[in-house]
């Protein structure tokens, strides 16, 4: 008997170390008929498995769908991760430490009548701090929304409205955030979901320790003349205090003085095309997701006054870049393209050395002549067999990675 309980005692370990160390994509999905339940699939992402790409688990959240949208923008290191399904309003908390069973621990609406929240940032406390678009009502005459802080389980704590009487004439459309914890302040950006509220051109800056809104800050226009609409993600910069804000009409800029009672915003570039997505900062490099040219590109951006483009990865005409994320080491960068393209996820692999950028041909379907990994025609475990769009998609953290970030 002792020595049964000796082998289930090493298959247990053995299982929870494959779970901890094993490399995985958590991805963050619906129904692309919009007839199914939303759910949040989990692949293989260990280049050195013969499952590598493949779909080893997947979840469904119970109802109609709300249309996935945001997960938070990294894996937290305590395995729950948090994602909405915009239309819907609703935020999806779910268990992610043991991957190969992932499950849906609760979900929430409205918070102190805050509507629709778009992005999740956590706190040192561990609560969560939340961009919410509308108050009190939906649509384009809606108030705008504010800032939520939470705890992980969905329990309002605090809120502060993002409306302010010395920008009366301008959308407030709370949409992304950033915290710069060595100056107390948030900075959020302002940027409709639904086209039909308008456009935006703000960004805003708060004291952290209160949530007391302080300033709101008009982008100035670029070369272009349109660069400052629909300010996107809040970026900080390696120096702890400077925010890069980037625009969705392909502008990047950056706020200084951000613990100042007058902080500046200065135009720093435009990236080509129409259209700029979700971007990273890995060290003194920017990555861009350039959907209207159907590219990533890394930037070099130690010097502010003239930052350069490093290198690109292209992909077909199919494909719009919307969504990256990259792993704890930075060197591998997830890649999709939400339901604005075709269903698929694309691995790039990135030298945080030299900014290289390059295609992981290998990250595929079985069989297929292409890579990348389609979401389209398969069989999921839990049960769908349709077309899916992925959106918020996320690497697992290891176990030495989370207990390095909780030190």
């Amino acid at each position: 008997m002792r020595n049964l309980c000796c082998f289930v005692l090493l298959l247990f370990l053995s299982i929870a170390g494959y779970a901890q160390g094993h490399s995985y994509l958590f991805v963050w999905a619906g129904d692309d008929a919009k007839k199914s339940n939303d759910f949040m699939a989990v692949l293989d992402a260990d280049a050195a498995s013969p499952h590598y790409g493949q779909t080893v688990a997947s979840v469904a959240v119970p109802g109609p769908t709300g249309t996935p949208h945001h997960t938070e923008l990294e894996m937290p290191d305590g395995g729950f991760l948090l994602a909405n399904a915009f239309e819907s309003g609703r935020t999806m908390l779910f268990d992610l430490r043991q991957p190969l069973h992932p499950s849906l621990v609760t979900s929430f609406g409205d918070l102190d009548s805050y509507m629709h929240p778009h992005t999740y940032v956590r706190l040192p406390n561990g609560h969560i701090l939340a961009t919410f678009q509308y108050h009190g009502g939906h649509g384009p005459t809606a108030d705008g929304g504010g800032l939520v802080e939470f705890d992980e389980r969905g329990h309002f704590i605090r809120s502060s409205s993002a409306l302010d009487p010395a920008a009366k004439s301008e959308l407030i459309r709370p949409y992304s955030l950033v915290i710069v914890p060595a100056l107390d302040r948030i900075v959020s950006t302002n940027t409709a979901m639904h086209e039909k509220d308008g456009d935006s051109r703000t960004v805003q800056v708060w004291r952290l320790s209160d949530l007391k809104l302080l300033r709101t800050v008009i982008l100035p226009p670029g070369p272009r003349g349109s660069e400052q609409k629909f300010p996107g993600e809040p970026i900080l910069a390696a120096d702890g205090k400077t925010v890069f804000i980037h625009t969705f009409n392909c502008g990047l800029y950056a706020l200084e003085g951000v613990a100042s009672d007058q902080p500046t915003v200065r135009y720093l570039k435009t990236f080509d095309g129409e259209q700029a997505d979700v971007p990273l900062r890995i060290g003194h490099y920017w990555i861009q997701s350039l959907s209207s040219v159907h590219a990533v590109a890394a930037y070099d951006i130690s010097d502010h006054g003239h930052i350069r483009e490093i290198s690109r990865v292209t992909f077909d005409d199919k494909q719009k870049p919307h969504w990256i994320s990259a792993d704890e080491d930075g060197r591998r960068i997830i890649v999709n393209s939400g339901e604005y393209g075709e269903h698929r996820l694309f691995l790039v692999n990135f030298d945080p050395q030299t900014g290289a950028l390059k295609l992981d041909e290998h990250f595929r379907d079985g069989g297929s002549e292409r890579p990348g990994v389609s979401m389209d025609g398969k069989s999921w475990p839990h049960g769908f067999q349709r077309d899916a769009y992925p959106h918020g998609t996320v690497f697992s953290r290891s176990e030495a990675a989370a207990k390095s970030t909780a030190k």
